[in-house]
């Protein structure tokens, strides 16, 4: 299947990241997912923020790139204050022009692989409460709800409602 090959991004893959979410937000707007990402929502400033602070992952397949997400060590905003427990999936963006069937997976999977990495035992994330084929995606990929986040602030836009899920991520889930 995929033959992926993942890296941190860099200061050089700005343009490429601010398109990829485009193209994503292009491709729930024409399947009807509205209310959550909009294109020109994030700029390059956001996702050399994230850099900053997280981690910002590339997914390259034959030379191109397939995908992406962002990686936070921690997400108060969701959350509140935690135990430096988990990482947070944010951003998940497969390039759906040429990726192929099952790289959103291979790329969940690598992040729960770089959180297992670094000690840390569960991977968390947040999905648009409304958005019930996202959220049916991620319990079949083992995540939990374990909660709900009214009112989560944006980096661009109103505040909105999202189902907070996690997996537990030993090295049994690195495999």
């Amino acid at each position: 299947m995929n033959d992926l090959r993942f890296r941190p991004a860099d200061d050089t893959d700005l343009a490429t990241l601010v398109r990829l979410r485009d193209d994503a937000a292009r491709w729930m707007i024409a399947r009807g997912i509205t209310g959550q990402w909009q294109t020109g929502q994030l700029d390059e400033d956001h996702f050399r923020a994230v850099m900053a602070r997280g981690e910002v992952w590339l997914a390259e397949a034959g030379g191109r790139v397939a995908g992406a997400w962002e990686l936070w060590w921690q997400d108060e905003d969701a959350w509140g204050p935690q135990p430096p427990v988990a990482g947070y999936v944010h951003r998940l963006m497969v390039d759906h022009g040429t990726a192929e069937p099952g790289t959103g997976s291979l790329l969940l999977r690598a992040a729960e692989r770089r959180v297992a990495a670094t000690g840390r035992t569960l991977v968390r994330l947040d999905c648009l409460s409304g958005n019930t084929r996202l959220n049916a995606y991620y319990l079949e990929a083992g995540y939990r709800v374990v909660g709900h986040k009214a009112g989560k602030p944006q980096p661009v836009g109103a505040p909105k409602s999202f189902t907070l899920l996690e997996k537990h991520c030993g090295r049994t889930a690195a495999a």
